[in-house]
């Protein structure tokens, strides 16, 4: 395929270089002359190990080129790749000011240039940009600028990379996914011809999940390093060496490194979380070791609380059905469960609560599982109902986060006018009701 890289950066150069290696004929453009002409020569315009003489084969099997004229690179190409830096402004919004000139400098030029043999191109962008960028500026350039509505002659998609500097080409050839954001059949087939030689399939996507998902990676690569970073300042207080710690706590795959608590939902609880973090805290403060990460968390879930509580104030209802009170199904432990916190706020601002849970029974509650409920809902055996229905009866919203059967039964029978899932498992058929509402999605 003829195809053509807006942006000869880290990024842009890499992927010119590796998909020329494929044998497609690559196109680089860039406003800067100096490595325009160093990619002519044949000279890689960036350091990154490997990429020279990568670029010396493909500028000499003459599939690799460099231009600093967009209307030169885009005659007969099918897939238009930007990868323009989107830096940071001082008070830290994605400056987009690269993309829209490419993006402009494309419209342009694909008004005066032929179109390839099937008629039709694809303009994806390979920056990191913010959800809504391709769908709003971005194809609002474009038509803009080609003087009429996306359509029969262009698409567009959005197609994150997840290059490391110094392992680039190996992450370009071996990536943990490959993840295309489109509504447009025709660019997810270019793409997928166009990255034929991968390993990984294309998985498409919406164009915001697509976009959203580089920020997502980037955040939680972060996290982990500040994570291992406040774990040593502060086992280094007790004679502990952190990198042991962190070795064997890697060796957990199946809840440290995993996917376990990675899905969007409610707030943590229960009898180990939130007692060891405050104890983590307290270590740190008495050490004066300062933990922000570790106390932001805490702060972080408080938010989660009062979030659904903040949703249910700014409704109109009365009376509330709290569908699940224990920290997690199929347990009847209410020790510092997120649910029971909400159901005290929800008490004490006056509203007309009742609560089922399929597991918890009052009477069976004991030692500080029953101390701590006292201290939180002395009340509970008031608020609680024999069933979901009983619940759900003169309900005007409804609070769920349990998937008992006979929770979902009530809800298909008797929906309320309003229902906020808190942890995102329940079935199709409860999510297709008009009255729900994810708690964060």
């Amino acid at each position: 395929m003829k195809i053509a890289v807006f942006g000869l950066g880290y990024v842009g150069t890499v992927t010119a270089a590796c998909l020329a290696r494929e044998g497609h004929d690559v196109w680089g453009v860039d406003i800067d002359r100096a490595k325009v002409d160093a990619l002519t020569q044949g000279l890689s315009p960036v350091i990154e190990p490997g990429l020279a003489q990568l670029i010396a084969q493909a500028v000499e099997a003459g599939r690799l080129h460099a231009t600093t004229s967009a209307a030169a690179a885009l005659a007969e190409v099918s897939v238009i790749l930007v990868c323009v830096g989107t830096p940071s402004s001082p008070q830290g919004k994605t400056d987009l000011r690269y993309v829209e000139r490419s993006v402009a400098d494309i419209a342009l030029a694909m008004r005066e240039t032929p179109l390839p043999a099937d008629g039709f191109r694809a303009v994806v962008v390979r920056s990191t940009v913010p959800p809504g960028t391709v769908d709003g500026p971005v194809t609002a350039i474009l038509e803009k600028h080609l003087g009429r509505e996306l359509g029969d002659d262009v698409g567009t998609g959005m197609c994150p990379e997840f290059l490391r500097e110094g392992s680039g080409i190996a992450d370009f050839f071996h990536p943990p996914f490959v993840v295309l954001g489109t509504g447009d059949q025709r660019v997810a087939g270019l793409m997928s011809n166009l990255l034929a030689f991968l390993e990984e399939p294309i998985q498409v996507t919406g164009v915001r999940t697509a976009e959203a998902l580089k920020f997502a990676c980037n955040a939680f690569h972060a996290t982990k390093v500040s994570f291992a970073n406040e774990m040593a300042r502060l086992f280094h207080h007790f004679d502990v060496d952190a990198r042991e710690v962190m070795d064997l706590f890697c060796q957990d795959d199946q809840l440290n490194i995993s996917s376990t608590y990675l899905r969007p939902g409610f707030a943590f609880g229960g009898s180990c979380l939130p007692k060891d973090l405050r104890a983590l805290l307290y270590l740190g403060r008495m050490s004066s070791v300062d933990l922000p990460q570790l106390a932001g968390t805490l702060a972080s879930n408080r938010v989660s609380v009062n979030d659904v509580v903040d949703r249910v104030v700014a409704s109109d209802a009365h009376r509330v059905a709290l569908l699940g009170l224990s920290f997690k199904m199929l347990t009847d432990d209410l020790r510092e469960s997120p649910n029971v916190e909400l159901a005290e706020i929800l008490v004490g601002k006056g509203f007309d609560l009742r609560i089922y849970d399929p597991i918890v029974n009052p009477a069976r509650l004991v030692g500080a599982n029953r101390r701590y409920i006292d201290s939180r809902l002395p009340h509970l055996g008031r608020l609680l109902s024999k069933s979901a229905a009983d619940a759900l009866a003169g309900a005007d919203l409804a609070i769920i986060s349990t998937r008992d059967a006979n929770v979902i039964e009530a809800v298909l029978r008797d929906p309320p006018r309003c229902l906020i899932d808190l942890n995102g498992a329940l079935p199709r058929e409860i999510e297709d009701l008009p009255c729900y509402e994810g708690v964060a999605w």
